[in-house]
């Protein structure tokens, strides 16, 4: 798709949203380009890590209302905007954000949905859906869990454009650099996610996710298994064998 332009380096793909004349709106050429990327990932052994980033000067400007409102045709979604960010956070693969560019209404849901999201500090973030007299509905499923009840309630209810060091304070996103830090900062990252056994790295994901969402006798029963298997297998076995010989393992290996 050439509003999500996918690119493959060093075992990282890197999904750049291009829809610069829509502002990265969530139509369905761009929710179709992300969820392509998404399984690439999954189905590759070898890519280590997703990076979604963008041209422009807005990361994504959330529901595009041209499609919303049946002005444009042409393009059908594979999936839907819910199902998307669900994929998102069920996929083993971690998936970063890279963020250069203004934040609005349910682009909100897609940064917060990214495990990972640093933007620059000079970019605006805002809850805009009360002011086109609709509500940040689906967004709220993956960004109330990272959003102090008081902070989601002045965003969702003012609708007002906040810093993006604001919305690294309230959770929304994991911090805010300055633009000329940026590319440093995600590398930086993606470095570490090298060091990490890539299914231990997709295990670690499902643990934020669903562990609180059980009781803690379920929690208990279900880590303590995973735990157990983890242990028994090979990449850790692999893993524990380089720790101790002071080696990397087979996993982190320089990219070529």
């Amino acid at each position: 798709m050439g509003e999500v332009r996918l690119e493959t380096a060093d075992g990282i793909l890197t999904a750049t949203l291009a829809d610069v004349e829509n502002r990265n709106a969530l139509g369905a050429a761009i929710l179709n380009g992300l969820h392509d990327a998404i399984r690439r990932a999954n189905e590759d052994p070898e890519i280590r890590a997703v990076v979604v980033t963008n041209e422009g000067t807005t990361f994504c400007a959330g529901a595009n209302l041209k499609e919303q409102s049946g002005a444009a045709r042409g393009v059908r979604p594979k999936v839907g905007f819910d199902e998307l960010l669900d994929e998102i956070q069920r996929s083993p693969t971690p998936i970063v954000g890279k963020i250069k560019g203004h934040v609005v209404g349910g682009g909100n849901g897609l940064a917060a949905a990214l495990d990972i999201a640093i933007a620059q500090d000079d970019v605006k973030f805002g809850f805009t859906e009360v002011r086109l007299g609709v509500a940040p509905a689906i967004i709220s499923v993956v960004c109330l869990p990272k959003l102090r009840r008081g902070d989601a309630l002045e965003a969702f209810l003012r609708g007002n454009r906040f810093p993006a060091s604001r919305a690294a304070e309230m959770g929304l996103i994991s911090r805010a650099v300055p633009a000329e830090e940026l590319d440093a900062a995600v590398d930086e990252v993606l470095a570490d996610l090298r060091l990490g056994g890539p299914k231990a790295l997709g295990f670690a994901k499902r643990l934020v996710y669903e562990v609180p969402a059980m009781e803690p006798k379920e929690a208990f029963a279900w880590t303590a298994d995973l735990s157990a298997r983890l242990f028994k297998g090979e990449e850790a076995a692999a893993g524990m064998k380089a720790f101790l010989k002071r080696q990397k393992p087979p996993w982190a290996a320089d990219p070529e």
